[in-house]
């Protein structure tokens, strides 16, 4: 920078999953290689995700010890909600979800409003699904970022957030609806008083527009079509944000070397579901392909796998979904996205929050299917594989649609768009980052 002018400081702040977590970092590439200074405002137990990278981190206090387990401990005592369908799980799973994140908004709203006055930052990037008082009142802009699946935006045509409902069903969406919006009420009743209290106005959800920038994910291919056109001067569709991940080599399997490749991940929480998984594994066993297999904190669960199937905690996943020919995942936006990116077809077998929409659109829009997590018969498993496999006019589609989301380059549009927003100021001294665990 000339003139005296520093480098504009962009503090990115995700919710606690690495979802949100591993989009920020695509954008916080981009923004990096347009020669801002993006930083990460962790929550507890998400520290050195982002050092990994190569970004300053700064932890969010919480002033409880146990803070970082709790999503942890929460998940544990909800999963057996994971095997149900999207209309139960309003009340043993989404209402206690929507409440433990209305928690978390009140604790971190003073460690945060300090964190933030610390940093100075030029524009706040908050991809969430529940406003935090001290971001809307820091006096800069700041950006919504909607790394879930498009319903997040509600829209009359649009079936209900998180409810996996079919295209053109309103007795369904209704049906959905009333159930949740009863659910959930009691959680937003204490957000909107929360808000209130910090000088903001509710509104009807958990997470209203900025007023400055939105960001969506959702690529052409699978939008939905709207009621009310969402004004393009602040919400940009960036027809999706893929991160730069490091090359990633297959390793040879002990046979079908030459088969198609796979890769199946469900994602930090999926991985748990370790006797489901070993199951898909029986079925991969009969079928002429490669499977890669992430199970997280459950690698040492595979002790004896077929001859074609690899298990490993982690993998770089843009770097694999890139040579893979169908990715078996859960739903979630990114790796929907990353699928689509690389011309991939998706078998999705979702079981909570938007991979229910997720995967009833990846349906409708013929670029994959859905297939229920726990209620398959392994012939249906090993049918749905093959056929996507063997589904050209399929790839043929998704070829010309990567192309497309390809050229359009969303993580550095999205930082462009970002930048937009940033008002010179002159140099001034950062803050040095504290030391995460």
């Amino acid at each position: 920078m000339t003139g005296g002018a520093r480098s504009p400081l962009v503090a990115l702040f995700p919710e606690a999953s690495y979802g949100a977590a591993l989009n920020c970092v695509g954008i916080a590439q981009e923004l990096r290689r347009a020669g801002a200074e993006p930083v990460f405002i962790c929550h507890p137990g998400f520290g050195g995700i982002f050092a990994e990278y190569g970004f300053t981190e700064y932890q969010l206090a919480d002033g409880r010890p146990e803070a970082a387990t709790d999503w942890n401990d929460f998940i544990e005592r909800h999963k057996d909600a994971f095997a149900q369908s999207a209309l139960d799980q309003i009340d043993s799973y989404v209402a206690p979800t929507w409440e433990a994140i209305v928690d978390t908004a009140i604790r971190a709203e003073e460690p945060l409003r300090q964190l933030i006055a610390r940093l100075k930052p030029d524009v706040i990037v908050l991809d969430n699904v529940v406003m935090f008082p001290a971001v809307a009142t820091a006096g800069v802009p700041w950006v919504r970022v909607v790394s879930c699946a498009e319903t997040e935006v509600p829209d009359p045509r649009i079936p209900p957030y998180l409810s996996g409902a079919p295209s053109g069903d309103p007795a369904a969406w209704e049906a959905f609806a009333a159930r949740y919006d009863r659910a959930v009420a009691p959680a937003h009743r204490r957000l909107s008083a929360f808000l209130a209290d910090c000088g903001l106005r509710p509104g009807p959800g958990f997470l209203e527009p900025s007023p400055h920038l939105n960001l969506l994910l959702a690529p052409t291919i699978i939008r939905h079509e709207r009621a009310r056109k969402l004004d393009p001067r602040r919400f940009v569709f960036l027809e999706g944000c893929v991160r730069r991940e490091a090359p990633y080599t297959v390793p040879r399997f002990a046979s079908h070397n030459d088969a198609p490749l796979a890769l199946t991940s469900f994602g930090s929480l999926g991985a748990m579901d370790v006797g489901m998984i070993r199951r898909m594994i029986g079925v991969f066993a009969g079928i002429p392909a490669r499977f890669l297999v992430n199970a997280g904190h459950w690698r040492e669960e595979y002790s004896q796998v077929p001859d074609n199937v690899l298990v490993d905690s982690w993998f770089p996943q843009p770097s694999v979904v890139a040579q893979a020919d169908l990715f078996i995942h859960h739903g979630g936006n990114n790796s929907f996205c990353e699928a689509l990116y690389f011309g991939v077809p998706s078998l999705v077998m979702p079981y909570c929050w938007d991979g229910h929409d997720n995967a009833t659109r990846a349906q409708e829009a013929g670029v994959g299917r859905r297939l229920d997590r726990y209620r398959w018969r392994e012939e249906e498993l090993a049918d749905a594989i093959g056929g996507l496999l063997g589904d050209r006019a399929m790839r043929a589609r998704l070829s010309a649609n990567a192309a497309i989301m390809q050229a359009a380059g969303g993580a550095a549009r999205a930082a462009a768009e970002i930048l937009k927003l940033v008002v010179p100021r002159a140099a001034t001294r950062r803050p040095k980052p504290e030391r995460t665990a």
